[in-house]
């Protein structure tokens, strides 16, 4: 496509078609109340048909990613703008999943505890963890269907049960969970490199829930054409993203793709180095633990996140608003939010809200 074009994208949840959830998303949703003519065909087609490669659900990334798509004219060390312009419920559902082993609360290899929790905290309960089988179907995982209805005022909501007949009412915010180019060459399709777990430089996982409509990711160009790509719908997502997912659900998503080169004054100066985003109210300098696409070992520390965070939002603040960097960093300090973008992707995230109208006139 041309830079400044549009293109929309019908995207496919992974949820109701993994390994652990029988990979027959009629028969998994049927079993949910959803009546066959709400399974998307795409979905079917994807759990029966799928053989591009031999699949390991234990090591292998579970999304369904659509890409790539070719810019004209994007070169290494130009910046691809991606616009969010639309995103579209594709279905009127989702799915969140807890998984042994992931999430904030996991059980590490080896049956050992993450610092901080006990064994009896771990998330699901540790006895009812099967991935000993080696049969992903008997592993124990806990999937939330959550039904999509209007809520308060109309505005579509997710719905979970609370105990007896009452409920959890929440309002959905669709955005994409993945958004990246082409980072890291490989010699096979299998690479650790290309696993669509880990966020990298190149985007990719970045599971921060600002980039809903209206909102801008700013990415690094590593490749020709830089090769968009996007997946991992979500239909809502709370900072963190803890028990592994997100409200995970099927989305229609339109993007503007614009080529931005360096010294036009396009994109910010961070975005050519590290991806970077903003919204209509503020500017959003993101942080990641390990960003060379795990390729020489994972790091999922959050104060790497955070100290890689607060130096991309100093660089902001002084190579593209002129502030004096230590003045910078005690606004920073004094009147912008660090946010945790994830903590479940291997390598983690933080990211920074500045907030535009800090920076107006009073």
């Amino acid at each position: 496509m041309r830079s400044g074009e549009t293109i929309t994208v019908d995207t496919v949840s992974h949820e109701g078609i993994l390994e652990d959830q029988g990979r027959d998303p009629v028969a998994y949703f049927g079993r949910r109340g959803v009546p066959r003519d709400q399974v998307l065909d795409d979905a079917v087609a994807i759990a029966a048909d799928y053989s591009r490669t031999e699949r390991d659900f234990d090591v292998d990334g579970p999304h369904v990613v659509t890409g790539p798509v070719y810019v004209e004219g994007a070169e290494p060390g130009d910046v691809l703008k991606v616009e969010m312009l639309s995103m579209l419920l594709r279905v009127p559902y989702g799915v969140v999943s807890s998984r042994h082993g992931k999430g904030a609360l996991p059980r590490l290899a080896g049956g050992g505890v993450p610092a901080g929790i006990t064994l009896e905290e771990i998330m699901p309960p540790v006895g009812t963890d099967g991935r000993a089988t080696g049969d992903p179907t008997r592993y124990g995982d806990v999937s939330v269907f959550t039904p999509v209805r209007r809520g308060r005022d109309g505005v579509p909501s997710g719905v979970l049960p609370r105990g007896g007949s009452g409920e959890v009412v929440f309002p959905l915010h669709p955005f994409m969970g993945m958004m990246g180019v082409a980072f890291a060459p490989a010699d096979t399709l299998t690479a650790p490199s290309l696993n669509s777990i880990p966020p990298t430089l190149g985007g990719g996982n970045i599971d921060i829930n600002l980039l809903g409509v209206g909102a801008t990711f700013f990415l690094p160009v590593y490749a020709e054409g830089a090769l968009f790509y996007t997946g991992d719908s979500h239909m809502a997502m709370g900072d963190g993203e803890v028990a592994l997912t997100a409200m995970e659900g099927s989305l229609r998503a339109t993007f503007r793709l614009t080529v931005c080169k360096a010294g036009s004054g396009d994109a910010p100066s961070v975005a050519f180095h590290y991806p970077f985003a903003e919204t209509s109210d503020a500017w959003v300098p993101i942080g990641l633990s390990d960003p060379d696409g795990s390729r020489n070992g994972q790091v999922n520390d959050l104060n790497i996140a955070m100290r890689r965070a607060v130096v991309n939002a100093l660089d902001f603040l002084q190579d593209d608003l002129g502030m004096d960097r230590a003045v910078a960093y005690a606004y920073l300090s004094a009147a912008a939010d660090f946010e945790i973008s994830q903590v479940v992707d291997r390598t983690v995230g933080v990211h920074g809200v500045i907030r535009k109208d800090h920076f107006t006139a009073q």
